[in-house]
């Protein structure tokens, strides 16, 4: 990959996830939104149900609610129990425990204990972006608990975005400084020209960068920005072949990433992995569902109809 193509590479995905409520865009406490009445709230994750049938685990990304899943679950509770999992701090939510550190190992114990509770059997999870690395990192925790995953946007180490030498170590400096700033400006007038310029990098249509900058105007950046650091000091690239979980890679490309260049990214990050699927969503952004939820219900009802 040339230098210049790796630039591309980095302002077209990287950048816009290590920006994702980088700057002031929250006043205040959002209120907080009343639970369906089938909701659970534990330590670091709510989660609702509907549906019947087959379990599938839907987990939204950094600073998104379970609306972002809006567009999938009517079709998909025809034939699933549907598990509308949100994190705490998020979509205007109570953060809960998610203000202490531990906030991906917190939603996965969360996740965990549900599942046995509730003797779930042979699930499905999906994980949009921060979702998607909490998938992998259960499927290597716990293995039994799950029968498939869906990761949607997401990388194993987002550092590799910037070099293939990139270490955790490495990229450990800037997430910190991105959190505190990010944790500061919890309580301060809000801004929403950053919220708005954010969305814009991380949707193509006018009707998906309107959600999504509600939605990251509406997270608590205090929450916000820890799992952002969390995120960013992950590794999971070790463990890949160890995790022997069918996984489905389902990933962008655009006029700003053409197909190639997100190929051989993605393809690359999960080379090591055992048991991969790959889809690809041309015209569509970080936010796939949104961009082009035609192609990306598809591809989910393939995904959830596997046995």
């Amino acid at each position: 990959m040339t230098p210049a193509t790796k630039g591309r590479l980095i302002a077209a995905i990287a950048l816009p996830l290590l920006l994702l409520n980088a700057f002031p865009a929250h006043a205040a406490p959002a209120p907080v939104m009343a639970a369906a009445p089938a909701a659970e709230t534990m330590d670091h994750i709510s989660i609702e149900t509907t549906g019947t049938g087959p379990a599938i685990f839907l987990i939204p990304g950094l600073s998104s609610p379970r609306a972002v899943w809006d567009g999938v679950v009517p079709e998909l509770a025809k034939t699933h129990k549907v598990y509308l999992v949100q994190v705490n701090g998020f979509g205007g939510d109570a953060p809960g425990a998610n203000l202490q550190p531990g906030i991906l190992n917190g939603i996965i114990a969360d996740l965990d204990g549900y599942i046995v509770r509730n003797k779930i059997k042979g699930a499905g999870v999906v994980g949009h972006s921060l979702g998607g690395l909490v998938g992998l990192m259960f499927a290597k925790a716990h293995p039994d608990h799950l029968s498939r995953l869906m990761v949607v946007d997401s990388l194993p180490f987002y550092g590799m975005l910037f070099g293939p030498t990139a270490t955790v170590a490495m990229v450990e400096p800037q997430g910190k400084a991105m959190r505190d700033q990010m944790v500061a400006t919890y309580g301060k007038p809000a801004n929403p020209a950053p919220a708005e310029a954010v969305a814009n990098q991380l949707a193509l249509k006018p009707e998906s960068r309107a959600k999504v900058k509600t939605w990251v105007m509406a997270a608590d950046p205090r929450v916000s920005g820890a799992a952002m650091y969390e995120d960013l000091t992950t590794d999971l690239r070790p463990d890949l072949a160890q995790i022997r979980t069918p996984i489905t890679l389902v990933y962008p490309w655009s006029a700003a990433v053409p197909k190639p260049m997100a190929d051989a990214l993605y393809k690359g990050a999960y080379a090591a992995a055992p048991s991969m699927t790959y889809v690809d969503v041309g015209d569509a952004a970080h936010f796939v569902m949104l961009d082009q939820p035609a192609a990306f219900a598809a591809a989910l009802k393939t995904f959830a109809d596997t046995k």
